[in-house]
């Protein structure tokens, strides 16, 4: 198991955690019905994906 050698400060620590931010969902138009939707997923408002119909909605 990894042990750091030395303590670390707390101006490092406080450093390294502001790093970790939320990052805001992507979303695309959806080529159809141009509701905002997820990359790489069907749409949830007219079911298609890839210029096909893949879910009845």
């Amino acid at each position: 198991m990894a042990v750091p050698k030395r303590k670390m400060s707390r101006s490092n620590t406080r450093s390294r955690r502001s790093q970790w931010k939320a990052v805001a969902v992507s979303t695309q138009p959806c080529p159809q019905c141009r509701s905002p939707k997820l990359p790489h997923a069907a749409c949830t408002v007219c079911g298609t994906y890839n210029g096909r119909q893949v879910i009845e909605v």
